[in-house]
């Protein structure tokens, strides 16, 4: 009995409320709608903060609350994890109030909401090479924010993510036998992410991809290609001296030397 009456109450406290939310939404009392919104916020119920915060902000535009009205929406779309529209009312903040004591706050949440943004690693990474700008324009702005140090920690991720995928797309030229397009993504790999985890990786199927073209091109073009390949084993031993891809590197070196032994140009006396 008691559980049915509790349940009964329960039913009726909600009714009342939102019969209260609906008169509020329809209310031109502004005053009271902007004390509403922020009690709502506060209580964790993002959706009815927002409609009423949206709902008044052209009413305080202008105003010493006005701003604060901005935030709060920037804030009520993070919390309901919808970032790209946090982005666009951080942004629109930035832009509208720069002078205003939430800015810092504010240019640190676009690059964080860009962050919480970034997708799989096999998707498109606009987003997540816009969070890592965003985050340099805060370290630009605010070197010595008590954030600095988990801003860089968010970029390593992001930028072993971005390393990753074009890792990926090397590694498929590679395995399909694509060589030439192959050294050419693995070589911007090196250059783009020069401090990236896989970069033995890289550099070994860089020295077999010019190995394989060197070896399969026409018998006026393999000197040179050769030499090349030579070089690139030369750049990987001595950055990875006890690779587990040393003993198999070592045979095509071999084979190497022994191409270039008999390709080697004479010279006319």
């Amino acid at each position: 009995m008691t559980r049915n009456f509790l349940g009964f109450l329960l039913g009726c406290i909600t009714l009342i409320s939102c019969g209260e939310y609906q008169q509020l939404l329809k209310s031109e009392d502004y005053p009271l709608m902007y004390r509403k919104a922020i009690e709502y916020y506060n209580r964790g119920d993002y959706k009815r903060a927002e409609e009423l915060f949206t709902g008044i902000r052209s009413v305080f535009r202008g105003h010493a609350q006005g701003a604060t009205v901005d935030y709060y929406c920037a804030l009520c779309s993070y919390n309901q994890r919808r970032y790209e529209d946090a982005v666009a009312h951080f942004r629109y903040f930035v832009k509208n109030y720069p002078e205003h004591e939430s800015v810092e706050d504010c240019l640190y949440m676009i690059g964080y909401c860009n962050y919480l943004s970034s997708p799989n690693v096999r998707l498109d990474q606009t987003v997540t090479e816009e969070a890592i700008k965003d985050f340099q324009l805060f370290l630009s702005r605010y070197p010595d924010n008590y954030r600095k140090e988990q801003i860089n920690e968010y970029m390593d991720i992001m930028r072993d993510k971005l390393s990753y995928k074009d890792f990926l797309s090397a590694e498929n030229y590679y395995r399909r036998e694509h060589y030439k397009a192959a050294v050419i993504s693995l070589d911007n790999c090196l250059k783009d992410y020069p401090g990236t985890k896989y970069r033995e990786e890289i550099m070994y199927m860089l020295f077999n991809s010019k190995y394989e073209i060197a070896y399969n091109s026409y018998e006026e073009l393999q000197y040179e290609r050769f030499t090349e390949a030579k070089e690139e084993y030369y750049f990987f031993i001595d950055e990875y001296p006890n690779s587990r891809y040393a003993s198999l590197m070592a045979k095509k070196y071999e084979t190497i030397n022994e191409y270039l032994e008999r390709l080697t140009p004479t010279t006319e006396e």
